[in-house]
Protein backbone atom coordinates (compact mmCIF):
# COMPACT_ATOMS: atom_id res chain seq x y z
CA UNK A 1 0.00 0.00 0.00
CA UNK A 2 2.91 2.44 0.72
CA UNK A 3 4.41 1.40 -2.65
CA UNK A 4 1.56 2.32 -4.41
CA UNK A 5 1.07 6.18 -2.30
CA UNK A 6 4.86 6.84 -3.08
CA UNK A 7 4.46 5.85 -6.66
CA UNK A 8 1.48 8.03 -6.68
CA UNK A 9 3.21 11.01 -5.00
CA UNK A 10 5.90 10.38 -7.52
CA UNK A 11 3.84 10.77 -10.75
CA UNK A 12 1.79 13.92 -9.30
CA UNK A 13 5.38 15.92 -8.57
CA UNK A 14 6.67 15.21 -12.02
CA UNK A 15 3.00 16.38 -13.25
CA UNK A 16 3.22 19.33 -11.49
CA UNK A 17 7.00 20.42 -12.20
CA UNK A 18 7.99 23.63 -14.26
CA UNK A 19 10.76 22.47 -16.09
CA UNK A 20 12.20 25.35 -18.18
CA UNK A 21 13.82 23.82 -21.51
CA UNK A 22 16.56 26.31 -23.22
CA UNK A 23 19.02 25.29 -25.72
CA UNK A 24 21.49 23.61 -22.81
CA UNK A 25 18.90 20.95 -22.29
CA UNK A 26 17.55 20.23 -24.91
CA UNK A 27 17.69 19.25 -29.06
CA UNK A 28 14.51 19.83 -31.69
CA UNK A 29 14.81 18.32 -35.09
CA UNK A 30 12.32 18.28 -38.00
CA UNK A 31 10.75 15.03 -38.87
CA UNK A 32 10.25 13.82 -42.61
CA UNK A 33 6.42 14.33 -41.68
CA UNK A 34 6.86 18.15 -40.91
CA UNK A 35 6.72 18.05 -37.39
CA UNK A 36 9.13 18.03 -34.47
CA UNK A 37 10.94 15.79 -32.25
CA UNK A 38 12.87 16.32 -29.48
CA UNK A 39 15.41 15.55 -26.93
CA UNK A 40 14.85 17.40 -23.47
CA UNK A 41 16.56 16.95 -19.97
CA UNK A 42 17.75 13.12 -21.51
CA UNK A 43 13.98 12.51 -22.84
CA UNK A 44 13.22 11.58 -26.47
CA UNK A 45 9.88 12.57 -28.05
CA UNK A 46 9.05 11.74 -31.43
CA UNK A 47 6.73 14.58 -31.85
CA UNK A 48 6.17 17.37 -29.59
CA UNK A 49 3.67 20.20 -29.91
CA UNK A 50 4.10 23.97 -29.51
CA UNK A 51 2.02 26.35 -27.87
CA UNK A 52 1.99 30.02 -26.49
CA UNK A 53 0.90 30.30 -23.00
CA UNK A 54 -0.01 33.74 -23.54
CA UNK A 55 -0.25 34.01 -27.35
CA UNK A 56 -1.69 37.78 -27.98
CA UNK A 57 -0.17 39.63 -24.81
CA UNK A 58 3.22 37.63 -24.90
CA UNK A 59 4.07 35.69 -28.00
CA UNK A 60 7.94 35.50 -27.91
CA UNK A 61 7.75 34.39 -24.58
CA UNK A 62 6.77 31.26 -22.31
CA UNK A 63 6.85 28.63 -25.03
CA UNK A 64 4.92 25.18 -23.75
CA UNK A 65 6.47 22.05 -25.08
CA UNK A 66 3.89 19.22 -25.27
CA UNK A 67 2.90 15.87 -26.01
CA UNK A 68 0.67 15.06 -29.08
CA UNK A 69 -1.50 12.80 -27.35
CA UNK A 70 -5.32 13.65 -25.59
CA UNK A 71 -3.55 14.43 -22.78
CA UNK A 72 -1.03 16.65 -23.96
CA UNK A 73 1.08 16.62 -21.17
CA UNK A 74 3.21 19.53 -20.67
CA UNK A 75 7.11 18.56 -21.17
CA UNK A 76 8.50 22.12 -20.65
CA UNK A 77 7.91 25.65 -20.77
CA UNK A 78 10.70 27.87 -23.00
CA UNK A 79 10.51 31.07 -20.72
CA UNK A 80 11.75 33.09 -24.06
CA UNK A 81 12.31 32.18 -27.73
CA UNK A 82 15.70 33.62 -26.82
CA UNK A 83 16.84 30.98 -24.77
CA UNK A 84 17.28 28.40 -28.02
CA UNK A 85 19.39 28.43 -31.03
CA UNK A 86 18.66 29.88 -33.93
CA UNK A 87 17.42 27.03 -36.33
CA UNK A 88 15.40 25.86 -33.22
CA UNK A 89 13.74 29.10 -33.11
CA UNK A 90 12.85 28.91 -36.58
CA UNK A 91 11.66 25.78 -36.41
CA UNK A 92 9.12 26.68 -33.60
CA UNK A 93 7.99 29.87 -35.35
CA UNK A 94 6.93 27.39 -38.29
CA UNK A 95 5.12 25.29 -35.68
CA UNK A 96 3.51 28.50 -34.24
CA UNK A 97 2.39 30.12 -37.53
CA UNK A 98 0.86 27.00 -38.59
CA UNK A 99 -0.93 26.42 -35.23
CA UNK A 100 -2.08 30.43 -34.68
CA UNK A 101 -2.78 30.92 -38.25
CA UNK A 102 -5.24 33.96 -37.86
CA UNK A 103 -5.87 35.82 -41.22
CA UNK A 104 -6.55 39.80 -40.36
CA UNK A 105 -9.88 41.23 -41.88
CA UNK A 106 -9.03 44.43 -43.92
CA UNK A 107 -12.81 45.22 -45.20
CA UNK A 108 -15.84 43.77 -44.19
CA UNK A 109 -18.10 43.12 -47.39
CA UNK A 110 -21.34 41.69 -46.15
CA UNK A 111 -22.29 40.25 -43.47
CA UNK A 112 -26.10 39.04 -42.91
CA UNK A 113 -27.99 37.85 -40.09
CA UNK A 114 -30.38 34.34 -40.20
CA UNK A 115 -31.54 31.93 -38.12
CA UNK A 116 -28.93 32.65 -35.22
CA UNK A 117 -26.19 32.56 -37.56
CA UNK A 118 -23.70 35.36 -39.14
CA UNK A 119 -22.46 34.95 -42.11
CA UNK A 120 -19.45 37.08 -43.13
CA UNK A 121 -18.24 38.27 -46.11
CA UNK A 122 -14.62 39.62 -45.99
CA UNK A 123 -11.17 40.47 -47.17
CA UNK A 124 -8.42 39.62 -45.05
CA UNK A 125 -4.95 39.99 -45.58
CA UNK A 126 -4.93 36.57 -46.96
CA UNK A 127 -7.78 37.21 -49.82
CA UNK A 128 -11.19 37.32 -49.65
CA UNK A 129 -13.19 34.85 -47.44
CA UNK A 130 -16.60 34.00 -46.44
CA UNK A 131 -17.42 32.24 -42.54
CA UNK A 132 -20.12 31.60 -40.17
CA UNK A 133 -20.48 32.29 -36.49
CA UNK A 134 -23.14 31.37 -33.70
CA UNK A 135 -24.69 34.26 -32.96
CA UNK A 136 -25.47 32.59 -29.34
CA UNK A 137 -21.81 32.33 -28.69
CA UNK A 138 -18.38 34.13 -27.69
CA UNK A 139 -17.40 33.97 -31.51
CA UNK A 140 -16.45 37.85 -30.95
CA UNK A 141 -13.73 38.54 -28.23
CA UNK A 142 -13.11 42.12 -27.46
CA UNK A 143 -9.07 41.88 -26.79
CA UNK A 144 -9.07 45.62 -26.14
CA UNK A 145 -11.65 48.48 -27.24
CA UNK A 146 -10.73 48.25 -30.76
CA UNK A 147 -8.91 44.70 -31.27
CA UNK A 148 -11.49 41.88 -31.87
CA UNK A 149 -11.04 38.34 -32.49
CA UNK A 150 -13.65 36.31 -34.05
CA UNK A 151 -13.85 32.52 -34.19
CA UNK A 152 -15.95 30.77 -37.10
CA UNK A 153 -18.31 27.61 -36.71
CA UNK A 154 -14.85 25.38 -37.51
CA UNK A 155 -12.71 27.76 -34.88
CA UNK A 156 -11.04 29.23 -37.64
CA UNK A 157 -9.81 32.69 -36.29
CA UNK A 158 -9.88 36.12 -37.77
CA UNK A 159 -8.23 38.98 -36.42
CA UNK A 160 -9.47 42.88 -36.80
CA UNK A 161 -6.53 44.93 -34.97
CA UNK A 162 -8.83 47.80 -35.18
CA UNK A 163 -12.14 48.71 -36.06
CA UNK A 164 -11.87 51.71 -35.80
CA UNK A 165 -9.32 51.78 -39.31
CA UNK A 166 -13.07 50.30 -40.86
CA UNK A 167 -15.19 52.40 -42.64
CA UNK A 168 -17.96 53.60 -40.79
CA UNK A 169 -20.24 51.77 -43.27
CA UNK A 170 -18.05 48.89 -42.34
CA UNK A 171 -17.80 49.41 -38.47
CA UNK A 172 -22.04 50.01 -38.28
CA UNK A 173 -21.84 45.94 -39.97
CA UNK A 174 -20.04 44.80 -37.07
CA UNK A 175 -21.91 46.81 -34.22
CA UNK A 176 -24.82 44.32 -34.68
CA UNK A 177 -22.45 41.46 -33.53
CA UNK A 178 -20.63 43.04 -30.86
Amino acid sequence: MNDSFNSIEKEADKMTELRYIDKKNSTFKRTEGGFVSAEICGESYDRVLVTRLFPFTNPDKFISIRTPDESSREIGVIKDMKDVSKETREMLEEQLLLRYFTPIITKVIDIKDEYGYAYFHVVTDRGECRFTINMGSDSVVRLTETRLIISDLDENRFEIPDVTKLTVKEQKKLDLFL
